[in-house]
């Protein structure tokens, strides 16, 4: 499977885990009540709060098109650093949570951290020459046919 599909379905994983969380956390007691008192972990809700959330989501989702599109060079790098920056962002979760709900989020950090590290694992070790698709598939049409073996 190319590395570039293997992040993109790693990216695709990691968005709807992120997403998942985040909905979860709405059934927690007085999460929603929070919510409708204009706070979230202790953050005021206005434009600056949206936007942020809007920015964090963004750019796991973003990450799905861009590394199935872009160049292996630049897709390599912008793999490596945005995973990077995601690790303290996925962590950050469990900040100030109760035991309560300790293994919801240890859960969660968990199966984040390991998306993340597969991720960083895919593109450090990223073949630096691949063959093109055109020349897998000239390899193939080269082949043989072999009839089927009767028995």
């Amino acid at each position: 499977m190319p590395v570039q599909a293997k992040l993109a379905a790693a990216w695709t994983s990691f968005m709807f885990l992120y997403l998942y969380v985040d909905y979860l956390a709405l059934y927690k007691p007085g999460f929603v009540d929070d919510i409708l008192a204009g706070t979230v972990h202790e953050f005021d809700i206005g434009p600056t709060f949206v936007a942020l959330a809007l920015a964090l989501m963004a750019v796991p989702i973003l990450m799905i098109l861009l590394s199935a599109t872009l160049p292996a060079r630049v897709n390599r790098t912008l793999n490596l650093v945005v995973a990077t920056l995601y690790l303290p962002v996925s962590m950050y979760n469990a900040v100030g949570e109760s035991w309560t709900y300790f293994s919801f989020y240890g859960l969660s950090i968990g199966l984040e951290v390991l998306l993340l590290a597969f991720i960083l694992r895919s593109a450090w070790t990223w073949p630096r020459r691949t063959a093109s698709p055109a020349a897998l598939a000239a390899d193939l049409d080269s082949e043989p046919l072999r009839r089927p073996q009767q028995t």
